[in-house]
């Protein structure tokens, strides 16, 4: 019964990589998470309201590759840092006025998001192509539940604009529909790529 309600945690990409886990070594990890999360935010396709960037591809990679609670506090990490002023965030921007930005809720939807994806990773769903697109799509969604309802709040109460359902659902969603399912796609191409030459090198020792 227990067997059946906790599954098996197993290990991610990084711990793979590198099997001696301490604490600077994680800390490690998760700065350089950051990192890959704000060089991919500056590609930026410019949008009137939520520009599309290489966020969302960044969450993804980072938590497949460090696991769940790893991946979290690395986007936890990005998101402090750039609202301390960093220029981390999209367009090399940052600083505590983000938090007006419509787009910001998406920014704290990351965190989850990239908990979910080392979630699947631990359950080793990121080893197969299909099963990581399923998982990573999943780990896509995340942001939505977060930003879509911030994004209505900042331009409703915020700016005034009075959209409803639609109109945020336009703003909002619509426009990244595709450009998530294709970045889902490529993480889940280069996750299990990842793993097959995990395992060529361990073949070859």
């Amino acid at each position: 019964m227990s067997a059946l309600a906790v599954p098996v945690r197993r290990p991610v990409l990084a711990d793979a990589l590198a099997p001696h886990r301490t604490r600077l070594r994680d800390a490690g990890l998760v700065l350089a998470g950051a990192g890959v999360v704000a060089l991919l935010a500056q590609v930026t396709i410019p949008l009137p309201i939520v520009p599309i960037t290489g966020q969302t591809l960044g969450v993804i990679l980072v938590g497949a590759s460090l696991g769940s609670r790893r991946g979290a506090a690395a986007l936890l990490t990005y998101l402090l840092v750039g609202l301390a002023g960093a220029p981390v965030f999209a367009e090399f921007t940052g600083g505590p006025a983000a938090v007006l930005l419509p787009s910001f809720g998406f920014l704290l939807g990351f965190v989850p998001a990239a908990f979910v994806a080392g979630w699947f990773a631990e359950r080793a769903w990121d080893r197969r192509p299909l099963l990581a697109l399923v998982g990573f799509v999943a780990a896509s969604v995340v942001p939505f539940l977060v930003g879509v309802p911030y994004l209505a709040m900042i331009l409703n109460a915020v700016m005034g604009a009075q959209l409803g359902l639609v109109g945020i659902l336009e703003v909002g969603v619509l426009p990244f529909i595709v450009g998530g399912l294709v970045k889902a796609a490529i993480a889940a191409v280069l996750i299990p790529a990842a793993w097959r030459g995990v395992r060529a090198l361990d073949e070859r020792r």
